[in-house]
């Protein structure tokens, strides 16, 4: 378990709901990523991840799917991409990322309570 926080400084942490609007193979990454971008809905609007999840994942099978992602951390530079936004997973036995998501469909935006 890591380090114990207080309430104030998860909330801080703001996490969202969105949808996966294009999804690219990302060659130049050092790591096999894809490109993302995610509608996260009229407040926030459409932003560009770096996700490393190629292993469980198609760029077919990703449009579509609602996924979470921390919209709050700065911008990152990943190589020639600008990641707007940390799309959420889990390491599964293996290592490979497995996406956070809902499993009901939520308004683009919602915000993780």
């Amino acid at each position: 378990m890591s380090q114990t926080i207080s309430w104030d400084e998860f909330e801080k942490v703001d996490i969202r709901t969105g949808t996966i609007t294009a999804a690219e193979t990302f060659p130049e990454a050092r790591k096999p990523a894809y490109k993302l971008r995610i509608d996260f809905g009229p407040g926030i609007g459409e932003k560009k991840s770096s996700a490393q999840i190629t292993d469980h994942y198609t760029t077919e099978a990703l449009v579509g799917r609602q996924v979470l992602a921390v919209v709050n951390f700065p911008p990152r530079q990943i190589g020639p991409f600008m990641s707007e936004v940390l799309t959420l997973g889990f390491m599964d036995d293996d290592g490979a990322v497995v996406l956070a998501a809902v499993d009901k469909a939520v308004p683009n935006g919602s915000r993780l309570m």
